[in-house]
């Protein structure tokens, strides 16, 4: 008896990784050779909505000036906009230097989040929106730098009534730092380049990403805000969308450009992370999909399958140590099961999680080069992944289980520039004092 589970969960996995991988090849092969959705850039904006731009803020100084001043830069009326930095209880500079940016810009205002006890980005937005005036919420990160034409490029997206959210796309501005933000730069390229443009050709689900992206304020509102124990409030909002009867878009020509993490525990932190959030969604979320009568079947296979992209690294752990199990009940040889092993990697590093047709798809289409030849490296990465987000799925179950409080905590940032200035700032001062 169990012997026969062992190999039924053993084909029952692999069955799952040929499916992703047949996803993953049909979306490559949609957005090379398929028709291409555009985003609304033709639809007239002579009565673009009132937005209000969010920007959840923890001990950012060294960054915030950047994205402050690319979204004074871009194009899009002052008198429809307003910006709202969230300050949560930060400890540097950071409530000082919105404030100045308030003196000099009436329009940027800052919201003080320095006596409340709880804090997190989800519970900031909630404040945020509370005191917004604008029917369409847009929200970055403080390491993010849009476009200039990028607040308008959302905005329109919403002439569209069927229309909940929308999202942009993100591009790293530091991939020459080392091997892990050239890999990043790779990663992006396919996740937005192809994955996210080939499930907006073809009517699936396109993903709300929880950065370079905007939604309707009454979406939220109406449901209750965000729930401050999720930590993917990102991805708990597209299948709340989903599931009430709206659709996410996804706009290509959209760019906004991050500051990825530069090593590879900063990175891990991100990944466990996004793990632990998105598989909160997963128990939350999976039989409402399943059973929803919003959605056609397109959009309920592909959002069954976004949910489990988390979880899938977990189940293939399992799948390993089913492999030992068997092998010790007499029911496999050791060299086929270092054979399995080793096609685990290499078939979820060049097919499936960390997908290499997309990859190379992407940055054949972003006109990469040199980038090109980081690719073999995605099946080191993928086992790095492979046990950073098996703990993200261990903390997601504990929580579930224990409905502990989860602690949402930032990426470190990395910007060597503001850094630098800041340190002779301070070395100044102090010479001063």
């Amino acid at each position: 008896m169990v012997v026969t589970i062992l190999k039924i969960y053993f084909i029952i996995t692999i069955c799952l990784m040929l499916l992703y991988g047949v996803r993953h090849f049909i979306f490559t092969y949609n957005r090379l050779y398929g028709e291409q959705r555009i985003s609304y850039r033709d639809v007239y904006d002579s009565d673009l909505p009132r937005i209000s731009v969010l920007i959840p803020m923890h001990n950012e100084e060294l960054v915030l000036k950047n994205v402050l001043e690319a979204l004074l830069r871009c194009d899009y009326d002052q008198d429809k906009m307003e910006i709202i930095p969230i300050n949560d209880h930060s400890n540097d500079a950071t409530g000082r230097m919105l404030d100045d940016y308030h003196h000099r810009y009436p329009f940027i205002k800052p919201l003080h989040r320095i006596e409340q006890k709880d804090r997190g980005k989800p519970v900031g937005l909630n404040d945020a929106m509370a005191i917004s005036t604008g029917e369409i919420i847009i929200v970055f990160d403080a390491d993010y730098r849009p476009s200039r034409n990028l607040l308008k490029k959302l905005a329109m997206a919403f002439e569209d009534p069927e229309v909940g959210a929308v999202m942009g796309r993100v591009i790293p501005v530091n991939p020459n730092v080392n091997i892990l933000t050239g890999l990043l730069n790779l990663e992006r390229s396919g996740g937005y380049q192809v994955d996210q443009q080939a499930r907006y050709n073809l009517g699936m689900v396109p993903q709300y990403g929880g950065t370079v992206g905007g939604f309707r304020k009454d979406i939220i509102l109406e449901t209750g805000g965000f729930d401050t124990r999720v930590l993917a409030e990102d991805t708990e909002l597209t299948y709340r969308i989903y599931t009430k009867g709206w659709i996410v878009v996804y706009d290509n020509s959209a760019e906004c450009y991050e500051e990825s993490p530069e090593t590879w525990q900063v990175r891990g932190k991100q990944i466990r992370r996004w793990s632990r959030g998105h598989n909160e969604v997963l128990f939350r979320h999976f039989f409402r999909v399943i059973f929803s009568d919003t959605l056609t079947l397109p959009e309920r296979v592909d959002g069954m399958l976004l949910l489990l992209v988390y979880a899938m690294p977990f189940l293939l752990g399992l799948a390993n140590l089913d492999c030992l199990a068997l092998f010790f009940l007499g029911e496999m040889n050791i060299l086929s099961g270092w054979f399995v092993l080793l096609f685990i990697g290499i078939y979820n590093a060049w097919g499936n999680f960390a997908p290499f047709y997309e990859i190379a798809a992407g940055a054949m289409l972003d006109g990469m080069t040199k980038e090109v030849l980081l690719l073999p490296l995605l099946c080191f990465s993928f086992y790095f992944y492979m046990w950073q987000i098996s703990c993200g799925f261990v903390d997601a179950v504990v929580d579930a289980v224990s409905r502990r409080s989860v602690t949402w905590a930032k990426t470190e940032r990395f910007n060597k520039e503001a850094q630098a200035q800041a340190e002779a700032a301070a070395a100044q001062e102090g010479a001063r004092a």
